[in-house]
């Protein structure tokens, strides 16, 4: 198999087009920061630029290496035993590799973007790839993934400014409690399989109704930091719209699942939350620049 071949399968194992799940948040918080900070075109050009890629290459790295960190558990699950690797489609050798290159273009960007962000990079790192091994001694990984994500909208602003700034992390919060919630959703699906392997997730320990209602809380607690942020950054009437449309879709999402049907999870996973992050996008970026007095 060609390196271009071994790296389309990989590129399909990570679901790299997926990458669209938490990039809006991160947008969202840079034009947060954009707001005030006084740049120029052409460097709001180049700091998006490395904004993205960043973004891009940290969540290539991570999951290449959830599924190379994964591999013998996925071989196990009748659910995964296809994916890449196990199914003997690409080695961990070459994964290992994969994850290194873009590892370093994360580095990389991180040093292009400021000083702040490539001294954290390293941190930002270690979360993002050691997220693999929390379902192996907590049920609290779908909060750790949550983080891994949610560091997306403060890094973005850090990455614009330079500096921290507290409200932002509301953003974060909110960020995270959306991951959690659809990845206790989509951990519904191994429920069984994670309590047989000793694997920590809250479907295998609380069963599959009770996850689903933590899964609903998260979601509505989600809504409630937005609100607070929307208070904070005195924003107008499109950015609420945007979290009025960002809740209708996750009461949707809620909707297709329940303890008894667990037949749309992939609908609810894939579709809803990419609309999910990307629609708050627009409407946050439409009250920020196209109707600032709203």
């Amino acid at each position: 198999m060609s390196l271009v071949q071994k790296t389309r399968v990989v590129l399909e194992m990570i679901k790299f087009e997926h990458s669209i799940f938490a990039l809006p948040f991160a947008l969202t918080g840079a034009m947060l920061a954009i707001r005030g900070a006084g740049l120029t075109t052409a460097e709001l050009a180049w700091k998006l630029l490395w904004i993205v890629t960043a973004m891009v290459a940290a969540r290539s790295a991570a999951m290449a290496f959830n599924r190379v960190v994964d591999a013998d558990i996925d071989a196990e699950n009748p659910r995964t035993k296809m994916r890449a690797i196990p199914a003997g489609q690409v080695s961990k050798g070459f994964t290992w590799g994969f994850i290194a290159f873009w590892s370093a273009v994360f580095v990389f960007a991180s040093w292009r973007l400021n000083p702040l962000c490539l001294a954290l990079s390293p941190v930002a790192l270690a979360v993002v790839l050691g997220y693999s091994y929390t379902k192996r001694f907590t049920a609290a990984a779908h909060l750790v993934l949550g983080v891994a994500l949610g560091i997306a909208p403060l890094a973005a602003w850090i990455a614009i400014r330079g500096e921290f700034s507290w409200p932002v992390t509301l953003l974060s919060a909110a960020v995270m409690l959306w991951v959690a919630g659809f990845d206790v959703i989509y951990s519904c699906q191994d429920a069984e399989f994670d309590r047989d392997r000793g694997l920590h997730s809250l479907p295998a320990v609380l069963g599959v109704g009770r996850a689903l209602a933590l899964s609903r809380l998260f979601h509505l607690a989600m809504i409630g930091l937005l609100v607070w942020l929307w208070t904070l950054a005195d924003l107008g009437w499109v950015a609420l719209a945007g979290i009025v449309v960002a809740a209708a879709l996750l009461a949707w999402e809620q909707s297709l699942v329940s303890a008894d049907d667990l037949s749309r999870v992939d609908a609810a996973f894939f579709t809803l939350n990419g609309y999910v992050s990307l629609l708050f996008c627009v409407f946050w970026g439409l009250d920020l620049f196209v109707f600032p007095a709203a």
